[in-house]
């Protein structure tokens, strides 16, 4: 792997007409991580995202080179979303997103997907702790949610 060494740049997103990359890199991140996710909730998700989700909240983007690589949705100090594309995963950016969302964004709550240990240990590792478990997503459907909290 190649290091890349040009800068990381954290800004607001540019809007809608950010949004098809913003689909990708959550397309690549969920398809790498999320593989107890049912076909047909990952296409509802997937067609979602955009109309529903996005406006929703604050997006952030991490770019490298004017290349949106992850980003970060946050509302009422929770962080709704955060995916890295997976060719980067794991280089700091979900990181960096992370500690920008904290600092600037006051956030001090994520929800995670049980299934989804990778997810689960990046956030411990970074001062969250269980608050909480819903055995069902907030659509209903069978994937439980662990809450979790910042510790001061």
């Amino acid at each position: 792997m190649t290091k890349n060494t040009s800068e990381l740049t954290i800004r607001p997103t540019n809007g809608p007409s950010e949004y098809p990359e913003l689909v990708e890199i959550w397309r690549s991140a969920v398809r790498a991580t999320h593989d107890f996710l049912e076909k047909t909730d990952f296409e509802r998700i997937e067609i979602s995202l955009a109309p529903s989700y996005f406006p929703a909240v604050t997006l952030i983007v991490a770019e490298r080179d004017g290349r949106p690589l992850g980003f970060a949705g946050i509302a009422g100090g929770n962080l709704e979303m955060l995916f890295v594309l997976n060719e980067v995963r794991g280089s700091g950016l979900g990181s960096a997103l992370l500690a920008e969302a904290i600092a600037n964004h006051g956030v001090t709550m994520v929800d995670v997907n049980e299934q989804n240990a990778g997810a689960h240990g990046f956030y411990l590792s970074r001062g969250f702790r269980e608050i909480g478990r819903s055995p069902l997503d907030s659509d209903g459907r069978p994937y439980p949610i662990l809450h979790l909290q910042l510790l001061a």
